[in-house]
């Protein structure tokens, strides 16, 4: 994996990786506004060389905690370990950044990413009501929340 700062020159690639993998995705605006907002936002350029993006995630930081708004791989990146290594990642800038928590929310139908946080460390502590968009109207959120310790994530 060769992560690095999201730019505004990569919002064409992170955008068509997200439209493609997520129902109901970020708009460019959302990623702007991230950028804008001097969220952490990460870009994997993979290990070959291509600098092509294959994954990306954001990091909300706030005070001593962080949230992670959204994580995504391309499709013919997916079951080969890139989310959970851009999630280790993102932790890791977390605590480099002394947080002390970091909280994500996941469909409660998304099966594979609730699986993958949980195997991260991450708890679930919450439901959030009609969270998500989905073609019935509302979509249950998982809320999770990782504590943070001087132990690298592995």
């Amino acid at each position: 994996m060769m992560l690095r700062a999201m730019t505004r020159a990569d919002v064409d690639a992170v955008l068509a990786i997200e439209q493609a993998v997520q129902r109901f995705p970020w708009t460019r605006g959302n990623f702007a506004d991230a950028l804008n907002s001097g969220y952490l936002c990460s870009v994997d350029c993979g290990d070959d060389g291509s600098g092509e993006i294959r994954a990306y995630a954001i990091l909300m930081p706030a005070a001593d905690e962080a949230e992670l708004l959204n994580i995504g791989v391309a499709q013919v990146e997916q079951r080969k370990g890139r989310g959970r290594a851009i999630l280790a990642a993102m932790l890791d800038e977390a605590r480099a950044r002394n947080m002390r928590r970091v909280f994500l929310e996941a469909r409660h139908s998304n099966l594979a990413a609730i699986a993958l946080y949980r195997s991260a460390g991450f708890a679930e502590i919450g439901i959030r009501r009609d969270y998500y968009r989905n073609a019935d109207g509302g979509e249950d959120a998982l809320v999770m929340a990782r504590e943070l310790t001087g132990e690298p994530n592995g």
